[in-house]
């Protein structure tokens, strides 16, 4: 079994199955499509990949290759959710709320025609800053007891 594999996996699940009750708490709707969506709190590509970062640096030491390569690694996807994927986001909004206007406007003027996206633009696709910090804090704490684990044998 490759258990820094298996670390990484675990923090990204263990994320996204916190992010059904977090969206009760703060909807008070359950909503069984947090279980797979992108985006929200806390953030599991962050979780995933400062699992397997902090599992390394305990396993091999924070001199190691490895450790150096999922430390940018993890850099590259946290930063990356924050800025292209956040902004990507907040256009599908954009776009979306321009696609409902030219829709009322359409019914408005009977010589307008507009046909309506058959579906909207995934607007959660990024993640605010309190969000991958979370992800990440989150990604620690399972990388480091991963390692306690395998230890205590």
């Amino acid at each position: 079994m490759n258990r820094a594999l298996t670390t990484a996996v675990i923090g990204i699940g263990t994320a996204q199955v916190m992010k059904l009750p977090l969206f009760y708490w703060k909807t008070g709707k359950w909503d069984w499509s947090q279980l797979t969506q992108t985006g929200g709190m806390p953030s599991s590509h962050s979780s995933g990949v400062s699992a397997l970062a902090t599992y390394i640096a305990m396993k091999r030491g924070v001199s190691a290759i490895d450790f150096a390569v999922s430390s940018v690694f993890g850099a590259v996807v946290m930063y990356d959710a924050m800025g292209i994927r956040r902004a990507a986001g907040e256009i599908a909004i954009e776009v979306n709320e321009l696609d409902e206007q030219v829709e009322r406007l359409a019914k408005q003027h009977p010589g307008l025609y507009h046909e309506r996206r058959r579906k909207a633009l995934k607007e959660r696709l990024g993640h605010l800053p309190r969000e991958v910090v979370g992800g990440a804090l989150l990604g620690i704490a399972i990388g480091a007891f991963s390692y306690m684990l395998e230890n205590k044998k």
